[in-house]
């Protein structure tokens, strides 16, 4: 008998730590309720993980077994589990945020202390960490290493005479959601994927920033599968996979469309590389300084800038739409960041912390990687990288359809003029759209100020 501990994957098909466990004999599926850890996971993305919990549950059931739910320290938890059952081995998927490495050694030692194994996988990355250098200075050198290691395709689900013959009466806790969730667990994630797949993949690459596309049909201009990749419902080698026929069986610009989302998913790889060699990713800066970075504590700013009351219009349609959904679009998501770290001058730690509690597809190394990148304060081989909001919105969304459903106090306001919006007269503004705010900070001081600032810190005045 050997148990699997379900982590951050609840799912049967694509699972390296469940198929091997499959592959060394009968599995007791587990999965630990960890309060602490879960502690630190914001409410909404919490409430869609556990639906998809919920759903694995019942996929187990429908296989003649069962999973196994419990609350408290894995380490005692499956100790005493392992030693209920008579286990050799705990399999397990590694994590790599801080605190999952310091859970599974703690789970380790545990079960070592009563003659049991612990056997960790490499399941959430395509490309093993170990396998590649420590440091990169760009993400073009990362990309060219990483591509040159061989991907695997995804794990079977497990055969049901494999799972062990159990039953479990305890059931996954469901807390309330302030937000609509999409339909959990990897059926879900599934239909999700299949319907990019069939209306998006081949032409990714011209319609990923297209502000207006991504209002009409959000799941075919971007895969919306974020979400779903964060919290482990579907596994990264099958998304690959499945990405990689489509590009095989591609030709042209279509095949260039396939391809740039396959070079997207390189991202997230680079994200859990940062993560891996960087544990302090979260809090520290990534790049060194020879001068502290003059951040600026304004509350006032900040607030505006959760609320989506910033007076850019892009930036608040950005907010609004992270407030709302949970999930924001690339494209703003990056101009809401450069705002609140260039043109505000505040800490990304406390923007990454924002969305931490607000995003359903908050990934550890991807949210606080990312969050480094635009703050350059990361990986990006630019100095000082500021997205100007309104050049932003005038490429991405000159005809205002995504602001204008975000902002339902600029829908009476000719395109143009919501483009230009913080370059406008007061007296203009008001006459247009009097209850939308006016800009908080001038848009050209606060490009010269976040410029000066960054010059200053880097040595260069």
């Amino acid at each position: 008998m050997h148990l699997f501990w379900h982590r951050w994957d609840p799912r049967l098909r694509d699972n390296a730590g469940l198929a091997a466990a499959a592959r060394a004999g009968t599995v007791l599926p587990v999965f630990v309720y960890d309060t602490d850890l879960f502690g630190t996971v914001g409410a909404r993305q919490r409430a869609f993980f556990l639906r998809h919990v919920a759903a694995l549950k019942r996929r187990y059931r429908e296989r003649g077994s069962d999973l196994v739910v419990r609350a408290g320290d894995p380490e005692t938890v499956l100790a005493e589990l392992a030693a209920a059952y008579d286990a050799d081995t705990v399999f397990y998927n590694e994590g790599y945020r801080p605190a999952r490495r310091n859970r599974q050694r703690a789970v380790a030692d545990a079960l070592a202390e009563i003659g049991v194994d612990a056997d960790g996988r490499t399941d959430r990355v395509l490309v093993d960490p170990d396998r590649l250098e420590p440091r990169y200075e760009n993400h073009n050198r990362f990309h060219d290493d990483w591509t040159a290691v061989p991907k695997r395709g995804p794990y079977a689900e497990p055969d049901a005479d494999t799972l062990a013959d159990v039953s479990d009466p305890k059931t996954v806790p469901q807390p309330d959601a302030d937000i609509d969730l999409p339909e959990a667990g990897y059926a879900g994630a599934r239909e999700r994927f299949d319907d990019f797949l069939a209306n998006g993949i081949d032409t990714y690459n011209d319609t990923r920033d297209d502000l207006s596309r991504a209002v009409e049909t959000p799941t075919h201009a971007v895969s919306r599968m974020s979400p779903y990749l964060a919290t482990g419902a579907i596994g990264i080698r099958e998304v690959w996979a499945d990405a990689s026929d489509a590009y095989d069986a591609a030709t042209g610009r279509e095949r260039k469309n396939v391809d740039k989302y396959r070079y997207e998913l390189s991202w997230r790889e680079q994200m859990y590389h940062l993560l891996y060699y960087t544990p302090d990713l979260a809090v520290s800066n990534y790049k060194s300084f020879p001068n502290e970075i003059a951040w600026r504590d304004d509350d006032d700013a900040f607030e505006a800038w959760t609320r989506g009351e910033t007076g850019y219009p892009l930036v608040d349609a950005g907010m609004r739409q992270l407030n709302e959904e949970g999930y924001v679009h690339n494209r703003p998501r990056q101009v809401v960041a450069s705002f609140l770290t260039k043109h505000l001058l505040i800490d990304w730690r406390k923007g990454a912390r924002y969305f931490t509690k607000q995003l359903i597809d908050h990934d550890y190394a991807s949210n606080h990687g990312a969050w480094q990148w635009t703050a350059s304060t990361g990986t990006d081989s630019v100095d000082v990288r500021i997205f100007d909001p309104v050049s932003q919105m005038a490429k991405y969304d000159e005809s205002a359809r995504f602001v204008t459903a975000y902002v339902p106090e600029l829908r009476d306001v000719p395109a143009g003029k919501v483009v230009d919006w913080p370059t406008l007269s007061k007296r203009e503004r008001d006459s247009l759209a009097p209850d939308y705010p006016g800009p908080i900070v001038d848009r050209n001081e606060g490009y010269e100020r976040a410029q000066r600032v960054f010059e200053e810190a880097l040595g260069k005045r």
